[in-house]
């Protein structure tokens, strides 16, 4: 959870930061601040890449565990938050291959995280697709709106 808010979260070995989705912060109205050192992302859909200039600190809890971590805010569509080497370094994380959990020790107390099923990844996959879809029309219903408000050009 982020601010009591259920989220989706990856923890992913081949990411160099820890990001949370523009989404997100934008749902949560979370505080940002600049990135120290911004630098250039390229994803595998963008042409140009993206420049990661905007940070903000996140409260996350899993069951029991619970802290705030800093991350990078980018355009993530797989998930709300995605952890990464800096977070995995940092809690000395140890994966076992064979059934895919994660452990790791955080003030003194140890956690295990398995992970979802496959099913359990489809329908949280199909349900942000269903609530960014939903938005998106929300969105657009919202510009048309403006649009035939502001319009010189009114029907009778």
């Amino acid at each position: 959870k982020v601010l009591e808010n259920t989220c989706s979260l990856i923890v992913d070995n081949g990411s160099t930061s820890n990001y949370c989705s523009t989404r997100l912060v934008d749902k949560l109205a979370l505080t940002t601040k600049p990135r120290p050192k911004p630098y250039k992302m390229q994803w595998f859909n963008e042409e140009r890449g993206i420049i990661v200039d905007q940070q903000a600190s996140i409260s996350i809890s899993i069951g029991k565990y619970q802290e705030e971590i800093l991350c990078d805010i980018v355009p993530l569509e797989v998930s709300h938050v995605l952890l990464g080497r800096p977070w995995q370094f940092d809690k000395k994380t140890i994966h076992d291959g064979l059934t895919n959990k994660l452990s790791f020790q955080h003030l003194g107390k140890k956690f295990v995280w398995c992970p979802l099923s496959p099913f359990q990844v489809n329908e949280d996959q199909l349900k942000l697709k269903a609530k960014k879809d939903e938005e998106e029309k929300r969105k657009n219903k919202n510009k048309k709106k403006r649009k035939e408000k502001n319009s010189p050009f009114r029907e009778k």
